[in-house]
């Protein structure tokens, strides 16, 4: 298990992972346009929703579903970066998200940190500002699977 105490290296940067990104999850959008990634740390990330109608609800606001996606992908981003190219197996267990102030149309921040790097789950959350402004306007915590140690190596 890798603890708050040890340090740790990112194993990829953040170029390694937009295009793993853009690999295997078209979803994502093409060529990073849905989700950017911009910076990538050991335990960490920060990533940017650009402001596109697509992600906006009746009544003129962020989707609560875009930023679902945007803390997702912020810590599967985080993951990736921190364990490499093994984790692209992980999968998403549980994400709970906490939507705490109706976000104007606008771009979105998305700050990541992984609390907790185990041999099975990885624990982490993510806040979700404005690039405006510093409000936070949802907070979420998310768990992830990670594959079998034998499929990491």
């Amino acid at each position: 298990m890798i603890s708050a105490e040890h340090p740790v290296r990112t194993r990829l940067n953040a170029e390694e992972v937009s295009a793993l990104i853009r690999e295997h999850f078209p979803q994502v959008g093409p060529d990073g346009k849905r989700i950017i990634i911009d910076d990538v740390r050991p335990r960490g990330a920060r990533l940017r929703l650009p402001e596109t109608p697509e992600h906006l609800r009746p009544g003129g606001t962020i989707s609560g579903p875009s930023m679902v996606m945007l803390a997702d992908v912020g810590i599967y981003v985080a993951i990736l970066a921190t364990l490499g190219t093994p984790a692209l197996q992980a999968v998403t267990t549980s994400l709970n998200i906490n939507f705490l102030t109706r976000p104007a149309p606008g771009e979105l921040i998305a700050e990541v940190r992984l609390i907790k790097v185990g041999r099975r789950l990885v624990v982490g959350d993510v806040s979700i500002t404005c690039a405006a402004g510093a409000t936070v306007l949802a907070q979420a915590t998310a768990t992830y699977a990670l594959p079998p140690a034998d499929s990491m190596r």
